[in-house]
């Protein structure tokens, strides 16, 4: 969102963030239909079981999370209208 100027980045509030400190950040943000994750995660599991997600990469923080260019889509996400090339925001704003 673009505001007085500057550009303000989602409010991530209404999601539920996940972050474990290892070599680098595992880092996971979920909505009530799928998550948004860092590379950390194999795409395999959630296929299995599943769900929705769109997986992100050379990321550290949320907020690069949200600039970031999705590089994964589970079919579940894909129904949903994520694709693999939106940013993490646009991904996470279908993944509500």
């Amino acid at each position: 969102m673009f505001r007085e100027g500057i550009w303000i980045l989602m409010d991530l509030n209404d999601f539920k963030k996940t972050c474990h400190q290892l070599e680098r950040p595992l880092l996971v943000i979920s909505g009530s239909k799928g998550c948004l994750t860092c590379g950390y995660l194999s795409m395999d599991s959630f296929e299995r079981n599943g769900d929705a997600a769109a997986i992100v990469r050379g990321v550290n923080t949320y907020e690069e999370m949200l600039l970031a260019l999705v590089q994964e889509v589970s079919s579940r996400a894909e129904a949903l209208g994520v694709q693999v090339g939106m940013t993490g925001e646009a991904a996470l704003k279908l993944l509500r």
